[in-house]
């Protein structure tokens, strides 16, 4: 293990932010173009230039840090970049587009702006009365540019799910947080598998099956994150949180078995042949140390944090990119070796989550 001092932590993480800003605003042209064609709502195709789900991830880590640090340069971060959307207007709502709302809020409660809060609570309204339901009412992975029919996705859960919770709490809307607890459970009842404990990326009931049983990395990491997100976020009933609390023990139990030697995890959790991908280590890594901080697991399995950790600093380059990240990645429907081919690139997501890796690491410190 390498000697990390905080220092040299500290300056990591400065560079991952100063990179991060550039990144934010960086065109995905691949994107872009394939809206031009797909784009489900029709709509001014410019107000999706910045937001979708990989902004708001990465808006999400930059609050998490703000709130830790109340240093102003996060804050002005945020409120430029939300002042920058309420001109330009918002895009349709599907799971993707929910994502940026979770910094939102949070953003809205702190400074008590209504002109943050009104998109939140609207948004929120709409989740509720509005979003495309599956069988057994499960949240349909729609997404901009793809209906998804009847299909649930393991990212909806941090994506959407976890906005909708927190509204619950601010606004103190039981009918939102129970909301939230049942499209956990139903979530967790088709996609963890019963002898892993790992998450399959998704479940469709057009054939009641999991597509091609794949294990996919950063799936898997939004679970290992979102529970204890979810969990400190909200007041759970007991019997769930107990619930959430076994399925999180059961995952991090078959990560374990399944950490590269270097301390890295695959793309395909379970199959070596796979490249080593550093956004879901990072989030595997936050996740279980999160879960740590919150009793929700085992003193042992720091471990798994602490291999990560070299690793990791050996892909932030120095200009503060996160390499070795995974493009976006669609539902691989006729082999897992579709996500053996997704493009390495910097994204948004793998610059925030090596943040929020980081900073939790340097918070244990």
């Amino acid at each position: 293990m390498m000697d990390v001092t905080k220092t040299y932590i500290e300056q990591k993480i400065e560079k991952l932010i100063d990179a991060f800003c550039d990144i934010l605003y960086l065109d995905d042209t691949i994107f872009m173009e394939n809206m031009k064609d797909n784009s489900l709502a029709n709509d001014d195709l410019s107000k999706y230039q910045y937001w979708e789900w990989p902004q708001g991830v990465g808006l999400y880590g930059i609050w998490k840090i703000f709130e830790q640090t109340k240093e102003v340069k996060y804050l002005d971060l945020l409120t430029k970049y939300y002042d920058r959307q309420l001109e330009k207007g918002f895009p349709a709502l599907n799971v993707n587009t929910v994502a940026p709302f979770l910094a939102l809020s949070f953003l809205a409660e702190y400074t008590g702006e209504e002109k943050y809060m009104k998109p939140c609570k609207a948004s929120a309204k709409w989740i509720l009365e509005h979003f495309p339901r599956t069988k057994d009412a499960g949240f349909q992975h729609m997404t901009s540019d793809t209906v998804n029919d009847q299909e649930l996705w393991d990212d909806t859960l941090f994506m959407t799910v976890l906005f909708l919770a927190n509204m619950g709490r601010i606004l103190d809307q039981k009918v939102y947080v129970d909301e939230a607890q049942y499209q956990f459970l139903l979530h967790i009842k088709y996609l963890q598998d019963k002898e892993t404990g790992l998450f399959y990326h998704g479940w469709t009931f057009n054939g009641n099956n999991n597509f091609t049983e794949v294990f996919w990395g950063r799936g898997n990491c939004w679970i290992t994150m979102v529970i204890p997100e979810f969990l400190s976020m909200v007041d759970c009933d007991a019997s769930i949180k107990r619930y959430l609390k076994q399925t999180l023990i059961n995952q991090v139990a078959s990560l374990k078995e399944h950490q590269n030697p270097n301390g890295m995890w695959h793309t395909i959790v379970d199959d070596k042949t796979s490249y080593v991908e550093s956004s879901a280590t990072c989030g595997f890594a936050y996740g279980i140390l999160r879960a740590l901080e919150m009793d929700l697991i085992e003193p042992s399995n720091l471990e798994l944090a602490e291999r990560a950790l070299e690793p990791i600093l050996d892909y932030i380059d120095d200009d503060g990119v996160v390499n070795q990240v995974s493009y976006g990645t669609a539902m691989g429907r006729d082999s897992k070796d579709f996500y053996k081919n997704i493009e390495l690139k910097p994204m948004p997501y793998g610059q925030a989550l090596a943040i929020l890796f980081l900073f939790e690491w340097q918070k244990k410190e």
